[in-house]
């Protein structure tokens, strides 16, 4: 009895370290993916931005993260259906980044 329960501990427990070791491996697969999708992208940041353009870009990126994917995002789209003829400038980019940007509401305080 002491062994069979013994043995059957030890076989759920290897059982468990295999689908640990199962998990962590597709999250490095995963992590590996992302990595080089992130590779691609700045790569083809850098072959369509002029330098200025890219640290615009890059400046966006520290103060509003996910804006800063999105218009990345767009920009390689653009390239890869071949709408981008030639290199980005910064005013190239800041026209499009006032498109992309969402409009501000307006507020109006009156005092009485």
């Amino acid at each position: 009895m002491v062994e069979d329960e013994l043995a059957e501990i030890r076989r759920r427990r290897m059982e468990q370290m295999q689908r640990q070791a199962i998990d962590q491996q597709a999250m490095e697969e995963e992590a590996l993916r992302q990595q080089q999708i992130e590779s691609q992208i700045r790569i083809v940041l850098m072959e369509i931005l002029e330098p200025e353009a890219r640290e615009r870009l890059n400046t966006i990126k520290l103060t509003r993260p996910e804006f800063a994917k999105a218009v990345e995002q767009q920009l390689v789209m653009l390239a890869q259906g071949g709408r981008i003829r030639g290199r980005i400038t910064d005013d190239q980019l800041k026209s499009l980044l006032e498109q992309l940007t969402p409009a501000k509401k307006e507020f109006r305080i009156t005092r009485r």
